[in-house]
């Protein structure tokens, strides 16, 4: 299959090896061409303008973006529209408000042009070798790229959600959950590091990974981020917001849940810009290493 491919940040990036890997043809664009020119040695097909970028498809075209929520994605949809035909297909991979996938379905749809919203997770790791995928949008426009989707994820990884919109719900609650399970590890090693007792943080970590309750990735993560900086303190605790967990949390108001933990670790986020915590450094750490999101040095 022959895919357009939008942004190459760290998920895009890793996203067009994993494609390549698997026999797939992959036309890259990114708005700064340094990054193009790299991954050119890999097999990947540089494309220079968007006009480059839809000429060198094959029709229907599917073109994937993987850019930054909110205005980016728009202002790309629009451009796009402009050249591409009816029975072409936009992807957003990225993570997009639910209300915003409806809303650019519905306006593509008028245009004849079809739109699936996934939601991606698995981190850079998981563009890299096998990603989780949650997929929203018409389902015939779902079984063509099948293939694709099936190649690129860990077996079992991937789910057709419904309709337009339903892909990035469900990854917006994932997300929502995400900072919940953060938020209880870090506050488990913060009661660690306050008490009278010397540990080894990487080797509880460890322990923790191998046959207990909360064994899990994010456990094996943290031995990893532990191993590189045994107290955190080449850190601050400061955690930033992808958005997602905000959305969760006033998707929750609106269906009236009462969703007390992942409120509770989005304050928690709004916090660690004011004060510097053990427990904001595990979390940071931890988003570094599964995401390759931005730490704040001290």
């Amino acid at each position: 299959m022959k895919i357009g491919l939008i942004g190459l940040g760290k998920m895009g990036y890793n996203l067009a090896l994993n494609m390549i890997d698997k026999g797939h043809q992959v036309v890259a664009y990114n708005r700064t061409s340094e990054k193009t020119k790299e991954v050119e040695k890999y097999g990947i097909i540089g494309a220079y303008s968007l006009e480059e970028l839809v000429s060198k498809l094959s029709k229907p075209r599917i073109i994937w973006l993987m850019v930054p929520a909110g205005k980016v994605v728009d202002q790309f949809i629009n451009d796009l529209v402009l050249l591409l035909k009816t029975g072409d297909l936009i992807i957003d991979g990225g993570n997009s408000n639910f209300n915003d996938s409806i809303r650019r379905a519905k306006e593509l749809k008028d245009k004849g042009i079809e739109f699936l919203d996934i939601g991606t997770s698995g981190g850079v790791h998981g563009a890299r070798y096998g990603a989780c995928m949650m997929i929203g949008g018409n389902k015939e426009a779902f079984e063509k790229i099948e293939p694709l989707i099936k190649d690129i994820c860990v077996p079992n990884g991937y789910l057709y959600t419904g309709p337009s919109g339903s892909g990035h719900y469900v990854k917006m609650i994932h997300n929502g959950i995400e900072y919940g399970m953060l938020q209880a590890i870090s506050e488990g090693f913060e009661i660690l590091e306050k008490s009278e007792f010397d540990f080894d943080y990487e080797a509880i970590a460890r322990v923790w990974s191998n046959g207990s309750v909360i064994r899990g990735w994010l456990m094996e993560l943290l031995v990893e981020a532990f191993k590189k900086d045994p107290h955190l303190e080449s850190i601050k605790g400061v955690i930033n917001s992808s958005g997602e967990g905000l959305w969760t949390v006033q998707e929750a108001l609106r269906l009236g849940v009462p969703a007390n933990v992942i409120a509770s670790s989005l304050f928690t986020r709004y916090r660690s810009h004011q004060y510097d915590t053990f427990s904001g450094k595990v979390i940071a750490a931890l988003r570094n290493e599964f995401g390759g999101h931005d730490v704040v040095k001290k």
